[in-house]
């Protein structure tokens, strides 16, 4: 696969949805992650990404910013993001994040943990889950991204996929998404995680891709970037909405 600039693919499509990138910094020092929402409902518009502590752990959650603009069901769109487990990072477009984190403490893998769970129960677009886990455990960065869908608008049939990254390579990283682009019914992501690059610093990362997503449909950014020989990091996020 050729690896592809991430900002060039990202401004390619006017709505890829909601995307999430795992890979490792330039220097290799630092596992990167990041995840952003889109949206083109007035709903889907009205979220923001908050930092909250639970347990003495920080927690990336997905906010209603007008609490009075919430309709339908908003488990889809308020949900906890980001979970840290003891040196690994999870990140997911859903509430499966807490799927992944309750089966991984009990002793599951992170695929093993996700075989409860299925695509979005939002028909026609039956929207993919898709998921990260970065784990720096021994002073190494391994990541794994997962997504799961219906087989191709059948509800019948969800698809589960994991890929799985030993030995990342310094500067690049995978990039899945969960729509092609826009469309009535949305059509979802289809084959394996893009190769991308993963360039400069934390905030040089942040700002180009927040720059590179779509003005009219682009909705929060988080990104995060670990050091991998100490476990401490730093993290960057912009809500459209303030």
């Amino acid at each position: 696969m050729t690896k592809i600039d991430l900002l060039k693919e990202v401004s390619s499509v006017s709505y890829p949805g909601r995307g999430i990138v795992a890979g490792l910094s330039e220097d290799g020092k630092y596992a990167v992650s990041a995840y952003w929402t889109m949206g083109r409902s007035a709903g889907s518009r009205n979220r923001i990404f908050v930092t909250e502590e639970e347990n003495g752990t920080e927690v990336i959650r997905t906010k209603a910013f007008d609490p009075s603009l919430i309709a339908g069901d908003p488990s889809l769109i308020i949900y906890a993001a980001v979970r840290q487990l003891g040196q690994k990072t999870i990140v997911t477009n859903g509430d499966q994040t807490d799927t992944i984190y309750d089966g991984m403490k009990a002793g599951q893998t992170f695929e093993e943990s996700l075989r409860v769970r299925k695509y979005e129960h939002d028909a026609p677009n039956y929207t993919p889950r898709i998921s990260s886990l970065l784990d720096i455990e021994g002073g190494a960065l391994k990541y794994s991204l997962s997504i799961l869908k219906s087989d191709d608008g059948n509800p019948d049939n969800c698809l589960r996929h994991t890929f799985t990254y030993d030995n990342p390579v310094k500067g690049e990283g995978r990039y899945i998404h969960t729509y092609l682009g826009d469309g009535n019914p949305l059509p979802s992501f289809e084959g394996e995680p893009v190769k991308v690059t993963v360039t400069g610093n934390i905030d040089d990362f942040t700002n180009s891709l927040w720059n590179a997503l779509n003005e009219d449909n682009k909705v929060s950014l988080f990104v995060r970037y670990i050091d991998i020989a100490t476990g401490k990091y730093e993290t960057r996020i912009i809500n459209k909405n303030k």
